[in-house]
């Protein structure tokens, strides 16, 4: 039985919800926390790092956990909306810092609140990415719901991008008319953070009202060693997930610093509107990648080749972007030419990472006769929260040998000559460029699921499941 549209407008909206509060935390946490309330760049950078290391655990057993779990509403709904729950309060505690919390005690919040955050986070997104393969038919239907999905989560993201630094600014100001910049941005942040976990759990809500699993696929729950043994035996997700890190840190390092490069590079009185005005440009191009260009893409070549073809495009554009930086150029405008093939290549990224992740689920059953749907993406969340700890921690760095201020009294260049910005501009371009190269090359040599292969192994597990009365 295939989707309806109720199940897929509500699945979607889940996904708006749930990017919704992941780019606030990616994002921002290491602005609000360096530059807002001053906490040092590197210890920052150390937390977030190790809150991913934390992760390295916490992950595979949260999958174990989701794929033990049997009540009547399925496997995956009530972890769902628990974390969800869970994930809101940590989220709006992780904004609103009591004032007069300084030094050490400062740190230990900031570190107890973002390791909070990212379990939290990871009890609600294993079961929710793990339920394409368990009530989708595979194919093009699986694909399709992917696309969607990933799209939805892109509008999530870029509608935090768009409205996050508007709204900190008008909300701040209320009930503090007159206060200096920092105060009304630390203000600002507790009530649009608010905002965003009461919307959250909304449409999670939603979300779980009209969906359910529809797989007749039932699995033994497996121990933590049997899932990461698994894991290792699927090279396919092995090669997959290595590609999503690569991707998504090169991604991070670029948004954790652009809001740096508009503050203390571009200058100016007007950098928050200029900042604002090429994130809403991005978050549309975006948005139009994933429901508009990669539609149109795949109708003439292979996801591979699309693939293919972002990458590069998003090197092209890094590469231009160094070079108008190098030259001086400080129209936003002219900005967006390089920044409109980086951010089309990234949301087509989006959705093809996940389309290859969700097809080594079957690759995995095909070659190790198990179905693991909650191992495999309880490695992208875990990925992804990875590669956004190295991001931060790169960009932390990037922050403190560049001798970037946290004064916020006022919007002007806080370097101390040339260098210092040119370490700035070479990280958010050079790095990410690198990322890309090495992911080509890993992808290229390692994975090998064609339109064809899926096809094949589509056809496998079809013969075995009714040889079995499955």
């Amino acid at each position: 039985m295939r989707l309806s549209g109720k199940e897929k407008f509500s699945y979607g909206l889940g996904a708006v919800g749930k990017d919704m509060v992941y780019m606030l935390s990616a994002s921002y946490v290491l602005y609000y926390y360096q530059d807002i309330l001053g906490v040092n760049a590197v210890i920052m950078g150390i937390i977030l790092m190790a809150a991913r290391i934390f992760d390295a655990f916490n992950d595979p057993i949260m999958g174990v956990i989701v794929a033990k779990t049997r009540t009547k509403w399925g496997k995956f709904r009530p972890w769902l909306l628990i974390g969800t729950i869970l994930n809101a309060i940590i989220l709006y505690l992780m904004f609103a810092v009591p004032v007069g919390l300084d030094g050490k005690g400062l740190v230990a919040y900031a570190a107890i609140a973002y390791i909070l955050w990212g379990v939290t986070y990871t009890m609600m997104d294993i079961p929710f990415w793990s339920m394409i393969p368990a009530f989708t038919e595979g194919g093009q239907e699986r694909e399709g719901l992917s696309t969607l999905a990933r799209s939805c989560a892109g509008v999530g993201s870029a509608v935090v991008t768009i409205i996050t630094m508007i709204c900190v600014t008008m909300l701040g100001k209320i009930g503090h008319e007159g206060a200096a910049a920092k105060e009304i941005e630390r203000y600002g942040f507790k009530w649009f953070a608010l905002i965003i976990a009461v919307l959250f759990i909304v449409f999670i809500v939603i979300c779980c009202m009209n969906i359910k699993e529809k797989s007749n696929i039932d699995v033994d729950s497996p121990s933590v060693g049997q899932m990461m043994k698994a894991l290792l035996h699927n090279d396919q997700a092995v090669a997959v997930v290595a590609t999503i890190v690569l991707i998504n840190c090169s991604l991070y390092i670029t948004s954790n610093l652009l809001i740096y490069f508009f503050k203390y590079d571009l200058g100016g009185e007007s950098w928050q509107g200029s900042y604002t005005l090429f994130n809403a440009f991005g978050g549309g191009i975006q948005i139009l990648s994933m429901m508009v260009f990669y539609p149109l893409l795949r109708k003439f070549i292979s996801t591979r080749k699309v693939f293919y073809t972002s990458l590069i495009m998003a090197i092209c554009g890094y590469a231009v972007l160094l070079m108008m930086m190098c030259f001086g150029v400080s129209s936003v405008y002219l900005l967006m030419v390089p920044g409109f093939f980086v951010f089309v290549a990234f949301g087509m990224l989006t959705v093809l990472t996940t389309v290859f992740l969700a097809n080594t689920v079957d690759y995995g059953e095909y070659k190790n006769q198990r179905r693991d749907e909650s191992v495999i993406f309880s490695m992208q969340t875990f990925v992804v929260k990875l590669a956004s700890g190295v991001a931060a921690m790169i960009a932390s760095v990037c922050l403190s040998v560049c001798n970037i201020s946290d004064d916020t009294s006022n919007a002007v260049a806080a370097v101390t000559g040339e260098s210092n910005l040119l370490g700035l501009r070479m990280t958010m371009t050079i790095i990410p460029i690198i990322g890309l190269f090495i992911a080509i090359i890993i992808f290229a040599k390692k994975y090998i699921l064609t339109d064809e292969k899926l096809a094949e192994i589509a056809g496998i597990l079809e013969e075995r499941r009714n040889d079995t009365g499955r």
